[in-house]
C-alpha cells in the first residue's frame, strides 16, 4: 500500500495577529511545520501549536525563514551562507526547546517562503540549510521540495530527505514553483487540489503548468495553512487519497 504524509505550515500567528485555522488543520494533517518566530510565530504561539499537535497525534517540525515579519518571510534578505547556517540553526534550537516545554519533539525541518525558494535554486544556500540541520541534530529529517537543490543538499549532508510536493501550487517547466503573483501559481479550488494530489501520488510525478510530467518520489503533500481554503482543501485531499487506498501517515512518528 502506498503511504503519504500530509503536512501544513502552522503556528504562523504572532501576538494579537491570527493566521489560519490551526486547530482544524491539526485534525486532518499528519505533520505540522511550525514557524519559529522569525517570519511568524512567537513563544506563546509555538507552545500552543506544539501542544495542540501533541494532543492530535501530529508530528512537528521547525519551519525556519528569513527574519521578515512584515513580509511573512516571502522576501529574500541578502545573507552569506554562514549567516544562513546560523539563522536556521537558531530557529531549530528555539523550536526544539519550546516543543520540549510543550511535551512534544521536533522530528524534521522545512525551510519557509523565500528561504525555501532560494535554497531550491541555489546550491550554496541549500547546502547551508542542510549543514545547519545536521549540526543541530543529524537525526532530523530534511523535508525538502522535490526536484530541487534542497533534495541534493540534504543527501550530501547525510540527512534523511523526504520529498515534498504541493497540492495548491503550480510548477514551472524546470520543476521550481511558479512565483506567487504569476498565472498558475496558486490552485485555489479544493477539489482541483485534491485531484492534483492524488494524481501526483499515483504517477509519482508533478505536472508543470505547460503539461510536462516530471518524475519524483512523492512522500509528503503540503497544504498551506494560511490559505483561505486550507481546511477544506486538506480535508478533501485526505478523503480523496483514502478513497483511492492510499495510507495517510507521518514520515516520522512524533
Amino acid at each position: 500500500m502506498t503511504t503519504v504524509d500530509i503536512n501544513s505550515d502552522l503556528g504562523e500567528a504572532f501576538g494579537a495577529w491570527t493566521c489560519g485555522d490551526d486547530s482544524a488543520l491539526l485534525g486532518i494533517v499528519t505533520s505540522a511545520n511550525v514557524a519559529c518566530g522569525f517570519h511568524a510565530g512567537d513563544p506563546d504561539v509555538m507552545a500552543d501549536t506544539f501542544a495542540l499537535a501533541r494532543d492530535s497525534g501530529v508530528a512537528v517540525g521547525a519551519h525556519p525563514g528569513y527574519a521578515d515579519l512584515q513580509g511573512f518571510g516571502r522576501r529574500r534578505i541578502p545573507m552569506s551562507e554562514r549567516e544562513i547556517e546560523r539563522l536556521v540553526a537558531y530557529q531549530i534550537g528555539a523550536a526544539q526547546a519550546v516543543a520540549a516545554l510543550a511535551g512534544h519533539r521536533i522530528t524534521h525541518v522545512k525551510a519557509h517562503g523565500a528561504l525555501a525558494n532560494v535554497a531550491s535554486a541555489e546550491r550554496g544556500v541549500a547546502d547551508a540549510v542542510a549543514r545547519a540541520i545536521r549540526a543541530v541534530d543529524r537525526d532530523l529529517v530534511h523535508l525538502a521540495i522535490a526536484l530541487t537543490e534542497q533534495m541534493a543538499a540534504g543527501e550530501r549532508a547525510g540527512l534523511r530527505v523526504v520529498a515534498e510536493v504541493f497540492a495548491d501550487r503550480g510548477y514551472a517547466e524546470d520543476g521550481q514553483l511558479v512565483r506567487r503573483g504569476l498565472p498558475g501559481a496558486m490552485i485555489d479550488d479544493p477539489d482541483a487540489a485534491a485531484l492534483r494530489a492524488l494524481r501526483m501520488v499515483e504517477d509519482q510525478a508533478v505536472v508543470t503548468v505547460g503539461g510536462r510530467r516530471l518524475p519524483t518520489p512523492v512522500e509528503s503533500i503540503c497544504v498551506h495553512g494560511d490559505g483561505p481554503h486550507a481546511v477544506d482543501a486538506a480535508r478533501r485531499i485526505r478523503a480523496q487519497l483514502a478513497a483511492a487506498g492510499v495510507a495517510i501517515a507521518p514520515f516520522v512518528r512524533g
